[in-house]
């Protein structure tokens, strides 16, 4: 059974894309079949690997309001191992679309649509992960109703805390009112300028804060990674010897020997 990961956090510009498809990416590369979902009306993760939005038959909108079966909103991509359920604009309008289902269907629940599509599909995939919005809406709580837990990306900048706790209180509240067993997956430190004290600050005090939690791994600021996405291609694809290339690799590596520790202690 696939574990289902959420990459969540309600800033915008903190990584949390990029993270999104360089981790599945090289999650594949190491061997472990990915899902990655494009949850974000703008699509930047459908586009960053490699897929036209203008082109697309079927999106996770269609799979959410079941115009069309999990399995036909699955695109396959060019990168080893890695599938993609792409997103477009259509995507926005989810709310009015599922108040609609709501009124002609009672039992439709709106809040766990994405958890029904992906429960279809999971056993297909060692991982499955998330790409939510920059947002704490219907979208957000479809992934967190969905997942088993949550990935937060933080940028190395000064307002690296600011909305945290809003983020925590959510997590929360969301395991208390929809899903009891969601867990945080980990925090992962983003856009690392080390040659600055501030960045070198907020290291320390992010993981004062998370404690082990924290990954080991810390993604630098790096316009090689900035650049990737425009050409529709992951890091390791786009520049294989990058610093950023063997910091995801680092952060799969990671991602894959905690879930080792946790299904062996588990047992």
């Amino acid at each position: 059974m696939g574990k289902i990961i959420s990459m969540v956090n309600q800033k915008g510009g903190v990584g949390k894309t990029t993270t999104s498809i360089n981790l599945a990416s090289s999650l594949g590369l190491l061997e472990k079949k990915v899902l990655l979902v494009d949850l974000d009306p703008q699509g930047n993760t459908t586009t960053g690997i490699g897929i036209e939005k203008g082109d697309l038959s079927s999106s996770i909108y269609d799979a959410l309001i079941e115009n069309v079966s999990p399995e036909e909103a699955i695109k396959k991509t060019r990168f080893k191992n890695l599938d993609v359920i792409p997103a477009n604009i259509n995507l926005a309008g989810i709310d009015i679309e599922f108040l609609d289902k709501s009124k002609d269907n009672p039992n439709f629940s709106k809040g766990s649509q994405l958890k029904r599509v992906l429960f279809k599909i999971r056993d297909n995939y060692d991982f499955i992960l998330i790409d939510c919005p920059p947002s704490l809406g219907i979208l957000t709580t479809n992934a967190l109703t969905a997942s088993d837990s949550v990935l937060i990306p933080v940028q190395c900048e000064y307002f690296a805390l600011e909305g945290i706790m809003q983020l925590l209180n959510t997590i929360t509240l969301a395991r208390k009112k929809l899903n009891p067993k969601l867990e945080i997956e980990g925090v992962v430190l983003t856009m690392l300028d080390s040659r600055t004290n501030l960045g070198l600050e907020v290291v320390e005090n992010v993981r004062g804060f998370f404690r082990e939690r924290v990954y080991d791994t810390i993604i630098p600021r790096l316009i090689r990674l900035t650049e990737a996405p425009s050409h529709g291609k992951p890091i390791a694809n786009y520049d294989p010897t990058s610093r950023g290339t063997e910091a995801y690799m680092n952060l799969a590596k990671e991602v894959i020997e905690r879930n080792a520790r946790e299904e062996k202690s588990s047992r």
